[in-house]
């Protein structure tokens, strides 16, 4: 009877600690794994650093909107997280938070990353309504299609046009490169978060990349993560950035072959750690492209 009165206290401390697992306060790498694309996006777009107003906005922006997409998406796995070992103790299906609670914070947690947006301008409120779109409708793109993993690079990446209309009120083409390569990045990395379960997930009948791509899936990680970097260096040659935008690219690539490494037998852990380390190559590049604009407008390192 007491551990059930806990479970149902509105304001316990257990129920406050499963509001910080739903939304993975404790685990932030998913928020990093948004920021570092958004920052690119807004560093390219401003020539620099972006306005404090628009950095703080986005910033905020970025964990509000996560914190969200990880609610929506335990409400829309509730029915199968308790058949998966890694998730079976998540606060849906462990009874701490209610489907209808669920629900009510991933609309309150939307609904203060929309009054952000609202202090950008009106091209930047339109485009969030797409991002909107997709944050609903990945999580229940694993009962369809073996591609989710793509609904959630389009989802991740939607931080990168927006960061330019807030900036410029415009989205060059350039801009939507720099979406593709985050497209590509975040179906590599999320492969690799997908081999974690993939002997669940063909037991249960979910679907992933990571299933799709059967035998072949280092491989094709390994061509995802060298055409991002293709397409991150064309950025680059379109916008003339200088050597260090290139050297974070050389790090990322480091990186990536590192994980490469991890996943050379498709241990669950160290897929998982390979999943992680993608923080690093983000931080990297965003490292490289922040280094050039500092460089360029120092006076330093002017003749």
């Amino acid at each position: 009877m007491a551990s059930g009165t806990q479970k149902n206290a509105p304001f316990s401390a257990a129920k406050l600690r499963a509001f910080v697992q739903i939304m993975r306060i404790n685990k932030p790498i998913g928020s990093y794994l948004l920021l570092w694309p958004a920052y690119w996006a807004l560093w390219m777009a401003a020539e620099g650093m972006p306005a404090y107003d628009i950095l703080i906005i986005f910033t905020l922006g970025v964990f509000l909107t996560r914190s969200a997409g990880c609610v929506i998406n335990d409400y829309a796995d509730r029915k199968i997280d308790g058949h998966v070992k890694r998730t079976a103790m998540r606060p849906i299906p462990s009874g701490l938070v209610s489907p209808r609670e669920a629900l009510i914070l991933f609309t309150i947690l939307m609904l203060a990353a929309f009054v952000l947006v609202l202090f950008t301008n009106i091209e930047t409120i339109i485009l969030s309504l797409g991002g909107l779109a997709l944050a609903v409708c990945y999580p229940f793109m694993k009962r369809y299609t073996h591609l989710p993993q793509v609904v959630l690079g389009a989802a991740f990446s939607w931080a990168i046009p927006m960061a330019f209309t807030a900036v410029t009120e415009s989205v060059p083409i350039y801009a939507w490169l720099i979406y593709i390569a985050n497209v590509l990045w975040t179906i590599t990395y999320d492969t690799m978060y997908a081999m974690v379960d993939k002997d669940d997930d063909l037991r249960i009948g979910v679907k992933s990349t990571a299933i799709l791509f059967g035998d072949a899936d280092k491989v094709i990680i390994g061509i995802l993560q060298l055409t991002t970097l293709i397409t991150l260096a064309l950025v680059g040659q379109q916008i003339h950035l200088d050597w260090p935008y290139y050297l974070g690219l050389i790090c990322a690539a480091g990186f990536f072959i590192y994980q490469q490494f991890l996943i050379r037998n498709r241990e669950r852990d160290l897929c998982f750690k390979a999943f992680l380390n993608n923080h690093y190559a983000g931080l990297v590049i965003f490292i490289g492209v922040a280094s050039h604009y500092f460089l360029a407008q120092s006076d330093l390192f002017k003749l």
